[in-house]
C-alpha cells in the first residue's frame, strides 16, 4: 500500500533511511559526511517532513518512502530487505505524480554518482542524467559537497528535460 505519511510513521522512516542510506552511500560521500548519518540524526530529521513523505507499507510495516519538495523527488528509500520486491517502483511513480499534481513539468532528483544501482534504477524507469550536480548537504554543523548526478524526468505531457527528452 503506498499512502501519505502520518505522524506515527517518521520512527519507522527514520528507520529505514538509516538502513538504506549506509547501504547506498558509504565510499560514495565524503567521509565525514557518513559519520554524520546516524540513526540518532535520522530520527531528528523526520518529524518535521511528515507532510511531504509518502510510504510504502507492507502487512502494517513501513518497508520505504518518498519525500517531495516541490519540483524534487528529495527522498527515495526502500528497506535494504526489500530491494529488489517491487516496491520502489509504485513509490517512485507516487513521487513523479505528486511533482505533477503541484503543477511542475519536469521531476528532478540528485543521486550519488557512484550509486550504480540507484542510476539503473531510475534510468530504468524513464530518468534521464542531466549531468554533474554537486550536491551541498549539512550535517553536524559541517558542509560536505556530495558527487551526484542531476537526474530529470517529464511528468506531464507538457514537459520535456533540459535536453528536450
Amino acid at each position: 500500500m503506498i499512502r501519505p505519511a502520518r505522524p506515527d510513521d517518521m520512527g519507522a522512516v527514520a528507520d529505514v533511511w538509516h538502513r538504506a542510506w549506509h547501504v547506498a552511500h558509504p565510499g560514495n560521500v565524503p567521509e565525514g559526511l557518513t559519520a554524520a548519518r546516524t540513526l540518532d540524526a535520522f530520527h531528528a530529521r523526520t518529524p518535521a517532513r511528515v507532510a511531504d513523505t509518502t510510504v510504502a507499507e507492507v502487512d502494517g510495516e513501513v518497508v520505504g518512502f518518498t519525500m517531495v519538495h516541490g519540483d524534487e523527488v528529495e527522498q527515495v528509500f526502500v528497506d535494504p530487505r526489500r530491494h529488489g520486491s517491487g516496491i520502489a517502483a509504485p513509490l517512485l511513480a507516487a513521487a513523479e505524480q505528486q511533482v505533477a499534481a503541484a503543477g511542475h513539468d519536469v521531476a528532478w532528483l540528485a543521486v550519488v554518482a557512484g550509486n550504480a544501482r540507484a542510476r539503473s534504477f531510475y534510468e530504468k524507469h524513464g530518468w534521464h542524467d542531466e549531468g554533474d550536480l554537486p550536491y551541498e548537504v549539512v550535517a553536524d554543523g559541517a558542509t560536505y559537497i556530495s558527487p551526484c548526478r542531476r537526474y530529470e524526468k517529464a511528468v506531464s505531457t507538457g514537459g520535456t528535460t533540459a535536453t528536450g527528452r
